[in-house]
């Protein structure tokens, strides 16, 4: 079998965050990787005071910015091929502000190209072609809250939902190739129980800047998901690393001495070096750890 992954994200730097180590080891176990990103992030916050201009408010010129950081996080990841959603430039990224609640909800002001305002079909069938010439057997998206609740995230969870069935569909759209169905769907997750872990030992450690307001033991934002809604991890601390280049190189919106770089010693591989995922469609493999978690996102298809 030729196995091949496709990952579905709403903006560069999503799937280096999100999928960095994933996406590191599949590459090297010469696995098929291939990412679809569905906007060019232009409302990003600009943490590079000389590129500051480029913010959406300003010269409204992030897009270009972004996609040579994306270039330069494919590079340390060894992917080779990336996607824009229609090609780059055909959605725009919708922005978002935060709830009092703590998520993130739809700005009171979005473009009008924006991919919140997107037509599903038109954009579901942008990545049925993608789909059916790669023929994945393995997808990864959002859940259906998008993690957090961004515009983007929900709308790329749904375009990807809504794209696999499409694709799988023998009679739909002849003209954008053979049908496909994808086997197993996973969505993005993160461990409770790790994460507490990991904010434990910063806590017990005296780090109380690291994910600041975070109480180990207390109420957890929506992108944390129980352990026992996990399906799968992958281990991918040989490939920390390559993970953590690929996240500097989105200079403007992840900055070196952040959560992401702060974590010390062996914590910031142990939380960055192992990625999750909820099972969202296809059964669970029987290649499992100590915790029933599959280790390989192929597992039973072989």
């Amino acid at each position: 079998m030729d196995k091949h992954l496709l990952l579905v994200h709403a903006h560069p730097d999503d799937e280096s965050i999100n999928n960095g180590a994933t996406m590191a080891k599949y590459v090297a176990e010469g696995v098929g990787v291939t990412l679809v990103t569905c906007t060019a992030g232009e409302m990003g916050e600009i943490l590079v005071p000389e590129l500051e201009h480029l913010a959406a408010d300003k010269d409204d010129a992030l897009a270009d910015q972004r996609k040579i950081e994306l270039d330069n996080a494919m590079k340390h990841l060894g992917v080779t091929d990336y996607r824009w959603l229609g090609g780059f430039g055909t959605y725009r990224d919708s922005g978002m502000k935060w709830h009092e609640d703590g998520h993130a909800i739809p700005a009171d002001t979005i473009h009008e190209n924006a991919f919140w305002h997107a037509d599903l079909t038109e954009a579901a069938n942008h990545l049925v072609a993608v789909i059916r010439e790669v023929r994945p057997q393995v997808l990864v998206a959002y859940d259906e809250f998008g993690n957090y609740g961004h515009p983007d995230h929900i709308q790329a969870h749904r375009v990807a939902t809504y794209a696999a069935s499409l694709a799988a569909v023998e009679s739909y759209r002849r003209d954008l190739g053979p049908a496909h169905d994808i086997a197993k769907i996973y969505w993005n997750a993160m461990s409770e129980s790790r994460l507490r872990e990991g904010l434990r030992r910063l806590r017990e450690a005296g780090d109380t800047t690291t994910f600041e307001g975070m109480d180990p033991d207390g109420p957890m934002p929506p992108f944390v998901n129980p352990d026992a809604d996990l399906a799968a991890v992958i281990d991918g601390t040989a490939f920390h690393q390559q993970k953590m280049d690929a996240l500097a190189a989105h200079a403007t919106q992840i900055t070196t001495d952040g959560p992401f770089f702060a974590l010390s010693n062996n914590v910031g591989v142990e939380a960055w070096g192992f990625e999750y995922y909820r099972l969202a469609k296809g059964a669970k493999g029987s290649l499992l750890n100590g915790d029933g978690l599959e280790t390989d996102l192929f597992s039973g298809l072989e």
